[in-house]
């Protein structure tokens, strides 16, 4: 076979008797092979080596080790979105005629995925208490096939009872699902608790820079993790190069970043609790969270980088609110260097009708707040300011 020093197209790469210290970004869509045995061998498995990226690459095979690491699994699945790697471990875990169960105060789209898009495929849904062992219990059905969960939920911040819920499910043996992206696995294994996959949205604090749109799902059981990965590469949920690339640069500054931006969100969340004009705050190891005792002993006593609250006076207040914070972004993002404010009713949550927010206690004065790694003084600084120009219209 000819390689790149006899290709009038491309120079041949350049010899070199030191390495990289950083990984190579390697964007190639296709490799070449030597011949049709070499490539047999490849695609069954006696040799090692990539054929053509919606089937693997190289950057997503080290950021998926490296995940695979924290998490203490093995073979993870790196997908090009959060929710690519939530409807990755749906489909490959169920069929028509099975029935999810899933927690009621899932991520917006994931309650889409759930109420609109699996019935479509003859998948039946429901949703229940994540909270609340004896209302999943309830909710169960003799076709259950899978539960899924958030440990810490979008945007509400309440802590799922995981244990209770996975022993639960084991007597029934039935598949848990947990996705873990707000704690992270700094804050929680779901595996050493006895999950069957875990799911994150690595564009979030993993990543951490919000340059890169990526997914991750691991499965205990190995054949479950080999339909994962082949649904995967069917269906070309495959991630690129350059934002794998990126990524695995954010990972080297994850411990930093969440040891930051967790002790940063605790003191907001008690400083905004005595803040004229805030009606109530969400942080899960606040005493006054309703899952207060759950949340330190699940989560190890810390209650993560995510901070919700809620203003007096509706929508005229939080627009005033969202102006007057300067310096900080207003998006439908979280895990940022940065602090970012989200407004669920406008944003993750808008698809639900009004009556169904209120349900889940999302009003037209709640935020979700992603805490990022500024002075700590600073930021609160900036939301007393805001909060004052909230209510002085």
């Amino acid at each position: 076979m000819s390689d790149t020093s006899s290709n009038p197209f491309r120079a041949p790469w350049p010899d070199s008797i030191s390495r990289p210290v950083v990984n190579p970004l390697q964007p190639s869509v296709v490799y070449a092979s030597n011949d049709p045995d070499a490539l047999d061998a490849q695609y069954e498995g006696g040799a090692k080596g990539y054929t053509y990226a919606r089937e693997g690459h190289p950057n997503a095979e080290v950021l998926g080790k490296m995940i695979d690491r924290m998490e203490d699994v093995s073979g993870g699945v790196v997908t090009g979105s959060g929710m690519a790697a939530v409807t990755l471990a749906l489909l490959a875990s169920v069929s028509a005629g099975d029935h999810v169960l899933g927690a009621d105060q899932l991520y917006g789209r994931s309650l889409r995925l759930m109420n609109e898009v699996l019935p479509r495929l003859g998948i039946a849904t429901s949703l229940a208490d994540p909270t609340d062992v004896a209302a999943f219990k309830a909710a169960l059905r003799p076709e259950t096939r899978l539960i899924l969960i958030e440990t810490v939920s979008n945007p509400t911040l309440r802590v799922a009872d995981v244990d209770g819920i996975i022993a639960l499910a084991k007597s029934r043996d039935i598949l848990v699902a947990v996705d873990n992206t707000f704690p992270t696995p700094r804050g929680l294994r779901p595996i050493q608790h006895g999950a069957d996959v875990v799911i994150h949205s690595v564009t979030k604090l993993m990543a951490g820079h919000s340059d890169a749109t990526l997914g991750y799902v691991a499965a205990k059981d190995p054949a479950l993790s080999e339909r994962l990965l082949t649904l995967a590469v069917t269906m070309g949920l495959t991630p690129s190069p350059f934002d794998c690339w990126l990524a695995e640069r954010g990972l080297y500054s994850f411990d930093l970043r969440y040891d930051r931006s967790t002790s940063t969100a605790a003191r907001l969340g008690d400083a905004l609790a005595v803040m004229p004009g805030v009606v109530r705050v969400l942080y899960p190891t606040r005493a006054d969270h309703p899952d207060h005792n759950r949340s330190v002993s699940l989560l190890g006593g810390e209650g993560g980088h995510m901070v919700s609250f809620e203003i007096e006076g509706g929508r005229a207040a939080a627009n005033a609110f969202v102006r007057a914070a300067e310096g900080l972004n207003f998006a439908p993002t979280l895990g940022d260097v940065a602090t970012t404010i989200s407004h669920p009713a406008t944003s993750s949550h808008r698809a639900l009708t009004s009556e169904a927010r209120a349900a889940l206690g999302i009003s037209e004065g709640f935020f979700r707040i992603s805490v990022g790694c500024e002075e700590p003084t600073a930021l609160v600084a900036t939301f007393e300011t805001a909060l004052r120009a909230a209510h002085a219209r």
